[in-house]
């Protein structure tokens, strides 16, 4: 009996955390670090917005990877949040479209222009000054221009140090240190130079700052991967091309100690420090990286411009008053339909049927809070998929409830009849919500086909029910029953099950 008191414990303490995410003016998660915002994020049908369909810009026989694909989608996803648009979405279609939603957007030509930005990366030297991430520039590609035609001296120099002409014959990986992640303060140091304790402070200039010279632009770099070193910390590691690893060579190795930033469209996207001369044209980025923060700037370092050209398809603009009715009228169904089904439990098995119901408003409550903390984006098919499963929800009540009654009249009392209910009704409970979960999965998967993505939302939405029906059916219910019944003595007369 005692873990039954556990479980009700767990379950209370879910269903406090589940009521605080579901306040209509939930001010987020901000604690140890962790920033999140937990409001409802509507798609583009219900709030309204840009959609807009892209095409690989290739002749047909070029290939395309899916590997080229996702990590398209991944630049244009960085790209999209400079927009000021929250809850932007982009999904293949086929093997070369993408399919971009851009909720409550109104400016076509600013999400189009978005969609088309060049991509221009390069490294900048920036001496002993640090920007910090966001940071505008102005980049001089003088210096690569003149190298390129061949009337410079490789490697712009900040300083009166003269650049190196021997490559070393040290084995060791040269490094440079990024700097710290966004979450971080900078302690303020006099000109942007590093402080007491180590961490640099960034320029208190407004606007534009600049121009630097570039070292070597996107175009020099032949391979970034992610790799973890030591102590499980992600770090990036690149190599040049043989043409620019004795340029990128002679500039690190007169200015090390200084700042080595990376830009991408003229925007600082991190601005690591120089430890060693990158020889041998490979050298690696270590810093305080996540595994989503190395591969973001992985990417950004492996494709400053998109790895294949795309074009603008089609565009179209959803209005935001036919949303917003559609949200008052699946409101209205979905409260009918949760209502329909609690006076459906509560006729036909009294008590159970009862305790049912409150498991199945925890249930609607916890599905809603898993919404807000993924987050899913809400969609019209969306929301009818959260419908569905508030019948499903209480499918494997009905089976156990059933499995109950029979027990009970082939003469078990009614806790055993209980444990039985549960135990030969699950798995017919099992093979149900299996057979259902399956059906989810290859609808998401072949949503991605053009055409038929609206079924994405469907599938996601009931399959994230069944999961949470399985814990608020098994587990909640047989609490709530278990407790209720060995505290009030009264409710162990038959009429209370219908028997």
């Amino acid at each position: 009996m005692q873990r039954y008191y556990r479980w009700l414990v767990v379950i209370l303490v879910i269903w406090a955390m589940v009521i605080y995410v579901d306040l209509p003016n939930n001010p987020g998660i901000h604690i140890l670090g962790i920033n999140k915002s937990l409001q409802t994020q509507e798609g583009l049908d219900l709030r309204g917005g840009i959609s807009a369909l892209l095409e690989v810009d290739l002749p047909a026989n070029v290939p395309v990877t899916s590997q080229e694909m996702q990590d398209v989608i991944a630049i244009l996803q960085s790209r999209a949040n400079g927009l000021g648009v929250s809850e932007v979405t982009f999904q293949t279609s086929g093997t070369r479209r993408i399919v971009a939603e851009f909720p409550g957007a109104t400016d076509t030509a600013q999400v189009i222009a978005s969609l088309s930005q060049v991509g221009q990366l390069a490294f900048i030297s920036t001496g002993s000054t640090f920007l910090a991430a966001g940071t505008p520039v102005i980049v001089d590609y003088s210096q690569i221009q003149a190298q390129q035609a061949g009337t410079a001296t490789p490697g712009p120099t900040t300083s009166g140090t003269a650049p190196a002409t021997e490559t070393p014959t040290d084995t060791s990986t040269p490094t440079l240190t990024a700097t710290p992640t966004e979450t971080q303060t900078p302690t303020p140091g006099p000109s942007g130079t590093p402080s007491a304790s180590g961490t640099p402070a960034p320029s208190a200039t407004s606007g534009p700052q600049g121009p630097y010279p570039a070292v070597i632009t996107g175009a020099a770099l032949s391979t970034v991967n992610v790799t973890t070193g030591t102590l499980g910390s992600y770090v990036i590691d690149f190599t040049l091309k043989p043409e620019d690893a004795q340029v990128f060579y002679d500039f690190t190795s007169s200015h090390i100690g200084q700042y080595l930033c990376i830009v991408l469209d003229n925007a600082v996207i991190s601005c690591p420090t120089i430890n060693n001369a990158i020889s041998n044209g490979s050298g690696q980025i270590s810093g305080n990286f996540t595994a989503q923060t190395a591969n973001d700037l992985a990417i950004n370092l492996r494709y400053g411009a998109l790895p294949v050209p795309l074009k603008v398809v089609q565009t179209q603009t959803v209005g935001a008053t036919l949303g917003q009715d559609s949200i008052n009228k699946s409101i209205r169904a979905g409260l009918i339909g949760l209502a329909m089904v609690i006076i459906l439990m509560l006729v036909n098995y009294r008590l159970p049927g009862m305790i049912a119901d409150i498991a199945l408003i925890l249930y609607a409550m916890t599905t809603f809070a898993v919404y807000r903390i993924i987050p899913v984006t809400l969609t019209l098919p969306g929301i009818a998929g959260f419908v569905l499963s508030l019948g499903v929800a209480v499918d494997a009540n009905i089976l156990i409830f059933e499995r109950m009654k029979e027990e009970m009249r082939a003469g078990y009392n009614l806790h055993q009849s209980i444990d039985l209910g549960w135990s030969r009704a699950w798995p017919s409970i099992r093979d149900s919500n299996i057979s259902t979960l399956i059906t989810c999965v290859i609808l998401f998967w072949f949503g991605s086909t053009f055409g038929a993505t609206i079924v994405q939302g469907f599938a996601l939405t009931l399959g994230l029910g069944v999961l949470v029906s399985l814990f608020t059916a098994i587990v909640a219910t047989r609490t709530f029953l278990h407790i209720v019944l060995d505290n009030l003595k009264f409710a162990e007369h038959p009429r209370w099950f219908a028997k």
